[in-house]
């Protein structure tokens, strides 16, 4: 039965900022938490969370820097996400497993290398030196607060997409101001991921990984490889597995949330 959001939390991260969450199912039961990565929010994930039905919860953190959470604040960085996290997973009692995708991949991850998990599950996490290359322009772009050309510098010379695929973008003018609204955090969390040293090991603390790579980013630049990177250093005392979403890309949980939402239910099974 598919799931509806039932209602928002809301915690006070210190420094001025705070973080919310959409729970979808019992709100009160331990369930799965969704951790969405970089240009994403937690509406971006909504059709992926009422796809998800093998969890009696489903909580999508909306991380800083996004509304109607607060701002990254200064000293932003890696370890800000994982404290973060944390918090969410303290007051969020039982739960039974953690899915991140992209930067919030890797950020699942790392907060299994704090804490005792079942499941940890990642969407091809990334890692230094992921997107290294385009950092000058991101920060020239966000001193101009020209948000449009941060979308442009991301979608083009980080994802690979080209003039044409850009403009079909471009062309949902709704989906395009809602990616120049997400974009706004894109320097800081890109320069916080190159900045962190990386990790020798990751979920070290989780009884079982998952991690799940699309079929048409499989060996390939920029995510595949950073999938591969990632993959290494998991725990070789953590259960792990590797999972192939087929004919989809990075952007999975907008083009076939369904199909994801599938895969997540069929991961629960799996435990």
């Amino acid at each position: 039965m598919e799931q509806t959001i039932q209602n928002r939390k809301k915690w006070s991260v210190g420094g001025g900022s705070w973080v919310t969450a959409d729970v979808y199912g019992e709100p009160d039961a331990p369930g799965l938490v969704v951790v969405p990565g970089a240009m994403s929010d937690a509406h971006a994930w909504r059709h992926v969370a009422t796809a998800v039905d093998a969890w009696p919860s489903v909580t999508v953190v909306n991380r800083r820097g996004r509304t109607p959470s607060g701002p990254l604040t200064d000293g932003y960085s890696l370890r800000t996400e994982v404290e973060d996290l944390g918090l969410i997973l303290d007051e969020c009692a039982g739960t039974q497993a953690l899915f991140g995708w992209s930067y919030g991949g890797l950020i699942a991850l790392l907060a299994a290398n704090d804490r005792s998990l079942r499941q940890v599950i990642a969407y091809e996490p990334v890692m230094r030196p992921f997107g290294s290359h385009v950092l000058p322009d991101l920060k020239a772009a966000e001193e101009k607060a020209d948000w449009e050309a941060t979308v442009e510098i991301v979608n083009r010379r980080i994802a690979g997409l080209d003039a044409a695929q850009v403009e079909t973008l471009r062309a949902d003018r709704q989906g395009w101001a809602d990616l120049q609204r997400l974009s706004r955090p894109a320097h800081a969390e890109l320069a916080a991921l190159n900045a962190a040293p990386p990790p020798h090991e990751l979920a070290r603390r989780a009884d079982r990984a998952d991690l799940i790579v699309g079929q048409c980013n499989h060996g390939t630049a920029p995510y595949g490889t950073s999938f591969d990177d990632v993959r290494q250093r998991v725990s070789r005392a953590t259960r792990t597995e590797v999972h192939v979403l087929p004919g989809q890309g990075h952007m999975a949980h907008l083009q076939a949330p369904a199909e994801l939402g599938h895969l997540l239910n069929g991961l629960a099974t799996a435990r």
